[in-house]
Parts: C-alpha cells; structure tokens; sequence
C-alpha cells in the first residue's frame, strides 16, 4: 500500500523524467518539439501497483518504452533497484531488462501464430532443454492453464487464455516489475475481471510490482494502490486511490472521473465539459 511505499527504498524510481521527440515541419522552418514525457516523477514500491491514467496521446506509452527501457530518456533519471538506467551502458541494461518486463493490449497481436505457445515460454527460462519445458508448464498451470495447452498454436485459444498466455510469459524471467499497458482493454468485460483477480493472486504470492497502464477508471479502482494522471506528457495528480478517486484535486481528473459512465442512478456524476481549445503536442502550453 502506498504507506509501505515510504518505508522502504523503491523499486522503481522516475525524478524529473523527460523524453522529447524531434519533428519536421518543413522546408525553412525550425524543426518542432514533441514533449511527450515532460518532468514526470514518481516510484513503485515493491509489491506495489501505480495506475497511470489519461486520454490518448498523454503520454502513457512513452513511459512504458521508458520504464522498459527500449528508450532512454532525454533527461531526468530513471532507476530500477537504485541503478539509473537513463545513464547505463549496455552491458548494464542487458543485466537490468529481465527485472522489468511487460503484458500487452493485443492479446491477438502479441503472440506469434506461428509459434506453438510453450516456446516463447521455454525460451525465457535459463535452464536446459527438460527444466525448461518443466518451468514453462509450472508457470502455465500458475496462471490457469493446462499442460496439453503447451503445445498448441494461439489461434486455438479465446482472448482470456491468450492473455494468460502472455502473463505467463512474462513472468518466466521473474521479473521484479511488470509493464501491464491495457491489458484487459481488448477482452470481454465478463472475462476482465478473471484476469485482473488473476493478477492480484500474483502479485500476492510473486510480490511483484505493477504499472498498470489502463483507461478504464473502475478497473484502477480495482487493481491500483497509487494512481497517476497524465496529460500532454505532464503528471497533473498523483496520489492514493482512495483519496484520489473520493477528492480529486485537478480539474483534468474531475473531468476523468465524470466522464466514467454507471448505472446505478444514486452516484451518477455532474458532467464536467474542459472548455478552450485543445493544445496541441508541439505546444502544450
């Protein structure tokens, strides 16, 4: 929880976390700037999960190349167990990357259809040939799945299980964090909340960290301990769940937090419209 984040050193740890995209805009003219991560700052303790929220374009999948470090940032630090990986060489980021790995939206898109399911899964485990079939089935059986799934093909299988699939892939490396960037986003709702418990059983047993990356308001309220709201690659509000979803303090994530629909006629929340026109990425300000 979000006191026992204080207490201890952070897993991960962003100060000051900038990543700026150059652009074209044409001949004689000077060369554009998208901040698409402007001075962010947080940390995940471990066992912990941040929900990062916002709309499209704020940001939020600019953090997960950076967290998992696919790209270095422009400026700031970012450090996993006290080591900064925004200046690490890369015989460093080879030892740091396993601790930090990542669950996508697209369950459909993100495993290879030519591959039987098991092999991705053996090929994470630094083991010999029999210990990594062996660990790729007891991972599988952790998150639900049967032994005679390991070697079918991913078109044989729903979105759910195709899902735990990839869960079951990254959590092969015993990673320390897991990037989750929507990962209930492209299933049915009835299956949403199985593969959140999911998750949630995990953490527990694993006591690994999550950044949760999602839109949906009520599956943060679910899942996060702390939660970030993001817009225009700037952190407008970060804070406990409890206090952030009961006295929001930006008037961006009072309009997040109406704009969530429900049903139930008793809590329906006023609309509230942002009014002015939208900044653009090359001039937020």
């Amino acid at each position: 929880m979000p006191e026992a984040m204080s207490s201890a050193a952070p897993l991960l740890e962003a100060r000051a976390l900038c990543r700026h995209y150059a652009v074209s805009r044409g001949f004689f003219r000077a060369k554009g700037l998208v901040r698409a991560l402007d001075g962010v700052s947080f940390t995940i303790g471990e066992g912990q999960t941040l929900a990062c929220v916002g709309e499209s374009g704020c940001g939020k999948s600019t953090l997960a190349r950076q967290v998992t470090m696919i790209e270095q940032p422009t400026a700031g630090s970012l450090s996993v167990d006290g080591e900064d990986v925004a200046t690490a060489d890369k015989r460093t980021l080879k030892r740091l990357r396993p601790r930090v790995q990542m669950v996508f939206q697209n369950p459909f898109a993100s495993l290879n259809p030519r591959k039987k399911v098991g092999t991705p899964l053996a090929l994470n485990a630094d083991l010999g040939t029999a210990g990594r079939r062996e660990a790729a089935l007891s991972m599988m059986a952790r998150v639900g799945l049967k032994p005679e799934h390991y070697r079918r093909y991913p078109h044989m299988f729903s979105g759910g299980q195709r899902q735990r699939i990839a869960v079951a892939r990254a959590l092969m490396l015993h990673p320390r964090l897991v990037v989750a960037d929507e990962p209930v986003s492209a299933l049915d709702v009835s299956i949403q909340a199985q593969v959140l418990n999911l998750l949630m059983e995990l953490q527990e047993d694993l006591g690994i960290a999550y950044l949760f990356i999602s839109h949906n308001l009520q599956v943060v309220r679910h899942i996060a301990d702390t939660v970030m709201v993001m817009y225009l690659g700037k952190v407008v509000e970060y804070g406990p769940k409890v206090a952030l979803f009961e006295r929001p303090a930006h008037p961006y994530t009072r309009a997040l937090l109406a704009s969530t629909p429900t049903l139930d006629a008793r809590t329906r929340r006023e609309r509230i419209a942002l009014r002015g026109e939208l900044p653009s990425p090359l001039n937020p300000r």
